[in-house]
């Protein structure tokens, strides 16, 4: 599965003002990425406020995206929950024929001990399908420890990579060290992206790859090329409006960058609301400077 290497970009939902899904947006969202240097698209993740999509929207989106990509980038499907049997029938029940992966998020809300999580994926690994272990603490409020995703990639070859964005760097340097032949990680944090690939780690899925595909694809490409200095310059430089748009939670912020490029419109869904007007302001001054 190396085709999953370098930039993944979690792409956002664009919505219109009426919060009706906005194809068109999404349309040349995908074609930018294309344009500039993404690895692959990430279908209904988190940052595509999965959870405020009705069943009917998220088929339209799967299959607006899979058209307008039109096989030139390969494709990952977000299905994830923290009803195990349920997200075993979704897995079991979708088409994947267009993806390369699932990607599915821990059970988030539940808090299952480290032998629960473990069990979780177990069951999905019984599907047979390639499944990429999603480990996101901030909003799952349960850790999948280092030594839980060892015995999963050990135990069964199609959980083969992990996107770990648990807050400790560490957690993902003992799993570069100790994890088996054939099983990947990706950063899942957009600023740990440069280290963690440069520890061996297969690059990051992003959220401001999205914004700056063209300039975040080639730091990684620098930095999977052993080029340290010449990708720490593209780091350095895309340290601060990585923090920002994160300051009031995901995708407010990238949806400011977006909405400024004329990709799309500043809509999101309740609960999640827009940038406040001191956040945009910074954001905007920071791409000026980019």
């Amino acid at each position: 599965m190396s085709i999953l290497k370098g930039v993944g970009v979690a792409l956002v939902t664009p919505f219109n003002e009426d919060l009706s899904v906005d194809f068109d947006s999404l349309t040349k969202l995908v074609e930018y990425n294309i344009d500039n240097g993404t690895n692959y698209l990430v279908v209904l993740g988190t940052t595509a406020e999965a959870a405020t999509l009705s069943d009917d929207e998220k088929k339209q989106v799967i299959e607006h995206i899979i058209k307008v990509n039109n096989k030139r980038l390969p494709l990952v499907l977000g299905i994830g929950g923290n009803n195990t049997l349920e997200v075993k029938k979704q897995i079991e029940e979708t088409d994947l024929s267009a993806f390369e992966a699932v990607l599915s998020v821990s059970p988030y809300y539940n808090k299952p001990n480290q032998e629960g999580l473990y069990q979780h994926y177990k069951v999905l690994a019984s599907t047979g399908k390639k499944i990429i272990i999603y480990n996101v603490p901030s909003r799952t409020g349960q850790n999948i420890d280092a030594d839980t995703t060892i015995r999963l990639a050990k135990e069964f070859p199609n959980l083969f990579m992990i996107k770990e964005a648990a807050p400790n760097i560490l957690q993902y340097f003992d799993i570069l060290r100790k994890k088996p032949e054939g099983f990947a990680l990706v950063s899942g944090d957009d600023e740990y992206t440069l280290p963690v690939t440069l520890a061996g780690g297969n690059g990051v899925i992003s959220v401001i790859g999205q914004g700056y595909p063209k300039e975040f694809s080639t730091m990684v490409q620098l930095a999977l090329d052993g080029k340290v200095k010449e990708a720490y310059e593209i780091h350095n430089k895309l340290v601060d409006i990585t923090r920002l748009i994160f300051a009031e939670g995901n995708p407010c912020g990238i949806k400011v960058i977006l909405a400024e490029m004329g990709i799309i419109k500043n809509y999101l869904r309740l609960p999640l609301v827009p940038a406040s007007e001191g956040l945009y302001a910074k954001i905007k001054a920071e791409m000026a400077t980019i």
